[in-house]
């Protein structure tokens, strides 16, 4: 299993400057290759609706351009432009290969028909990462030694090591990286302890848990999460910085040092949003064997009026971390549709038509409880078929009629979060 460790970076002035142009010529040397590519696809292509004795490309068609073309001509990149001789050469070949990658996902259908989209030209400070491929070996351009990583042709860069990187952890690469509040790096280390998933038999607890706006999610015990909204509690903040910015000349170095304020606060909402997500995945690995969450298109919610506060909550980077966390534990996640979940009742299956205002599932065999909490007990019942768990059937009659959902209180948990 690859685990990514993120560590800051004390470089000094002059660093920062080599750092700064190795980034502006990998942008410059990112756009001419992408340029080479629309210049090779848009002379060998013909619209539909084009006759050839009409539309027909000028000049001498030239040959397809890859990966490997393009990086067999980085010798006479070097020859022509004498400053890509001071970039290690790695790592200009990782930046045609991530050129290469966008270029692949926008031709070539993935599994499931779809792309992504056309590659862009990059303006300046986009591409603020690097990345050396090999670290702590013969051919390496990086070496990790104490708190000091030196770097091939930029010299010993200081690092702050806030936590020790685990023993058995072998580092395959690092990425230098730039952002708001400094320079970070990121190493690549393969752990070879993960433990083994654990066999079905072995599954003695499972949950289903619903997502929503109103509560961050609500699992199939009645527990819930509130949702912080980081986001909506800084737009006060954001909104006077940028007006400030507003009033600033474009491209003056106050104008910069503003917009630089502006990058902290989305960094630090960033930042504490992910925090939450590690903090509730922990919480619920910890917890359970199994978890069985619904598989919503977020792409499709976020175009709707709803988009502000489908981004702030960020489910789809909440399920990411929870599956990535229980396969390093050895559990069990499972996704499964959820249309109708929130609309059956969990205690006899009925269907029961009610709309977004109606917070509150009330059935005609008794059964009142929380909207979500009933759509969670029908994600568990529908994840655990043919299961040998106990408990996964729903509420019933017999069971209190109604219920409290009670809230997980997740602060101060740095341990579940660390864990």
């Amino acid at each position: 299993m690859l685990l990514t460790y993120q560590y800051k970076l004390n470089p000094t002035p002059q660093q920062v400057v080599t750092l700064e142009a190795w980034g502006e010529l990998l942008r410059r040397h990112y756009n001419y290759a992408l340029g080479q590519r629309l210049d090779w696809l848009n002379r060998t292509r013909s619209l539909l609706d084009r006759c050839s004795l009409v539309c027909e490309p000028i000049g001498e068609i030239p040959q397809k351009v890859d990966y490997y073309t393009q990086a067999s001509d980085l010798k006479q990149t070097k020859e022509l432009f004498p400053e890509y001789k001071n970039i290690y050469a790695d790592c200009q070949q990782q930046n045609l290969m991530r050129l290469d990658k966008a270029w692949k996902r926008w031709l070539v259908p993935d599994k499931n028909g779809k792309r992504g989209g056309r590659p862009r030209f990059k303006k300046r400070g986009d591409i603020c990462s690097f990345t050396f491929p090999r670290v702590n070996c013969a051919k390496a351009g990086t070496h990790l030694i104490g708190n000091a990583l030196k770097l091939s042709k930029i010299g010993e860069v200081e690092v702050i090591l806030h936590r020790p990187i685990p023993d058995g952890f072998e580092v395959k690469q690092a990425t230098i990286l730039k952002k708001a509040d400094g320079w970070y790096v990121s190493f690549s280390l393969e752990d070879k302890t993960v433990p083994e998933s654990l066999s079905i038999d072995e599954i003695k607890t499972a949950t289903g848990i619903d997502v929503g706006l109103e509560k961050f999610l609500t699992t199939a015990q009645g527990q819930s999460i509130e949702v912080p909204q980081y986001y909506r509690k800084a737009q006060a903040t954001l909104a006077r910085q940028q007006r400030q910015l507003a009033r600033k000349t474009k491209g003056s170095k106050n104008y910069q040092k503003q917009a630089n304020k502006i990058a902290l606060i989305h960094l630090r909402v960033a930042r504490q949003r992910k925090e939450f997500h590690y903090q509730v995945a922990h919480w619920l690995v910890k917890s359970y064997d199994l978890i069985v969450f619904e598989n919503l298109n977020i792409k499709g919610l976020a175009r709707t009026r709803l988009a502000k506060s489908i981004l702030d909550v960020a489910w789809g980077a909440f399920l990411q971390i929870m599956q990535a966390v229980a396969v390093r534990r050895g559990k069990h996640t499972r996704g499964v549709d959820p249309r109708k979940t929130s609309i059956n009742c969990s205690g006899c299956g009925v269907r029961v038509e009610k709309t977004l205002a109606v917070r509150v599932h009330s059935c005609e065999c008794g059964l009142v409880i929380d909207r979500d909490w009933n759509s969670a007990l029908n994600l568990l019942k529908l994840g655990s078929v043919g299961l040998p768990i106990p408990g996964c059937g729903g509420l019933d009659i017999s069971q209190p009629v109604k219920q409290q959902v009670s809230y997980v209180n997740l602060r101060c948990s740095r341990y579940i979060a660390c864990n």
